[in-house]
C-alpha cells in the first residue's frame, strides 16, 4: 500500500536515464520520526544548558531507565498504531501480568519462573482476547480495549485483596527462583563505572527487531496496508485479521516484559497502579510520528517518543523546576507532535 512506502526509502529506477532521486531534505521529510527528532536534539541541548547535572553519567542513565520503561510498551503500541488500532488497557495489563506472577506462585508456593510463565500466557492471551474481540464484534478498538482496562482494574484489586488481603502483592524476595529471575527481568550492567539497567537494552533490541520487521519483512508491509485502508489491504490478500491480532499480542509481550520488570525490581506490586500509563504509551508514539489514523509512522520514531519522555521527566527534575507543570508539558508536546506529523506527511506526499 502506498502509506508502507513511506518509511522505505525511495528506490532508484533500475534503467539508463536520469534517476528521480529525491534530495536529502525531502527523503529526510518523509521519514516519519524526523520531527521528533528534531524535538529530541533540541531537549537534550536545552537541559544541558539549564541544568548541568542532566549531562552527569549517572543522571543520563536514569533519564535512559526512564525513558526505558516507557519505550519498551511504546514499540509495541506505535506498530498497533500503524496498524490502526489503539490499546486503552496496556497500563493494568502491565500490573496484571506481575500480579499473575507474584500471587500465583506466592498462593501455591510455586518457584516464580512457574508464574513468570503463566504471567506470559495471561498477557498473550489479554492481547489475543483483544484482537479476537475487535474482529468478532466489529467494535473500534477504542470500545474493546476500555472494556478491558475496566475489567482488568477491577480484578487486579478484587484478586489481590482475595488472595493476599491487601491491595499490594506479597513480597516475595524471599522465594525460590527470585534471584534468577532478577538477573533476567531487573538486572543492571555497569558500564564506564555508571549503572544502565538491563530495561534499556530491552528497549534497544526492541526497536531494532520491531524496525526490521517493519521495514524488511512482508509482516511489515501487512501492518502498514492494515493500518492505511483495512478493505483495500483484504482485497489483494492482506490477513487483517490475524496481523491484528498479532499486534495486540505484541503489546501484551512487551507488558509481560515491562511487569516482570516492575515485579522483580520492587519485589511487590501495588495493584492500582499502571492506570493512566497507556495514554503515555500513545503519547510517545504519536510524538514518534505514529499518525493515530494508521497506516504511517516507525519503531525508532516511537522510541524517540519515549526518549522525549524520558528527558523531560527527568530534566524537569534536574533543573529544579516545578513538576506540576510536567503533564502540562506532556499535552503540550502531543497536540504540536501531531500538527508537525500531519505537516509533514503531507509535504512528503506532494514532493512523491
Amino acid at each position: 500500500m502506498s502509506h508502507a512506502t513511506m518509511t522505505r526509502p525511495p528506490a532508484a529506477p533500475g534503467g539508463a536515464g536520469p534517476a528521480r532521486r529525491k534530495s536529502l531534505p525531502v527523503r529526510l521529510l518523509g521519514r516519519p520520526e524526523f520531527g521528533a527528532l528534531v524535538g529530541a536534539v533540541a531537549m537534550f541541548a536545552f537541559f544541558a544548558v539549564v541544568a548541568p547535572t542532566f549531562l552527569q553519567p549517572g543522571s543520563f542513565a536514569t533519564v535512559l531507565y526512564g525513558s526505558s520503561t516507557i519505550g519498551i510498551m511504546a514499540v509495541a503500541v506505535s506498530l498497533l498504531i500503524i496498524g490502526g488500532e489503539f490499546d486503552l488497557s496496556a497500563g493494568v495489563a502491565v500490573i496484571s501480568s506481575a500480579l499473575t506472577a507474584s500471587l500465583f506462585s506466592w498462593y501455591f508456593s510455586l518457584n516464580l519462573w512457574v508464574g513468570v510463565g503463566l504471567a506470559l500466557a495471561v498477557s498473550l492471551g489479554i492481547g489475543f482476547l483483544n484482537g479476537w474481540l475487535l474482529i468478532r464484534t466489529k467494535l473500534p478498538s477504542f470500545v474493546v480495549t476500555l472494556a478491558t482496562f475496566l475489567m482488568l482494574t477491577g480484578l487486579n484489586l478484587g484478586l489481590t485483596r482475595a488472595v493476599g488481603g491487601s491491595v499490594s502483592s506479597p513480597r516475595i524476595s524471599d522465594m525460590d527462583g527470585f534471584a534468577s529471575a532478577k538477573a533476567v527481568f531487573a538486572s543492571a550492567v555497569t558500564i564506564a563505572g555508571v549503572e544502565v539497567k538491563i530495561t534499556v537494552f530491552m528497549w534497544i533490541a526492541l526497536v531494532a527487531v520491531a524496525s526490521w520487521i517493519l521495514l524488511r519483512t512482508r509482516a511489515g508491509n501487512w501492518i502498514f496496508a492494515a493500518g492505511g485502508d483495512g478493505n483495500a489491504a483484504r482485497a489483494v490478500g492482506v490477513p487483517v485479521a490475524r496481523t491484528k491480532i498479532a499486534l495486540f499480542m505484541a503489546v501484551g509481550f512487551c507488558g509481560w516484559l515491562l511487569g516482570m520488570h516492575n515485579l522483580f525490581a520492587f519485589e511487590t506490586v501495588q495493584s492500582g497502579e499502571g492506570i493512566g500509563n497507556e495514554f503515555l504509551y500513545i503519547i510517545a508514539a504519536v510524538i514518534g510520528g505514529c499518525l493515530l489514523t494508521g497506516g504511517y509512522g516507525s519503531a525508532i520514531g516511537g522510541a524517540i517518543g519515549a526518549f522525549i519522555f524520558g528527558m523531560a521527566n527527568k530534566g524537569i527534575v534536574y533543573a529544579e523546576w516545578n513538576p506540576d507543570w510536567f503533564k502540562f508539558f506532556l499535552g503540550l508536546m502531543l497536540l504540536l507532535a501531531t500538527i508537525v506529523n500531519l505537516v509533514v506527511k503531507r509535504r512528503a506526499e506532494e514532493s512523491k
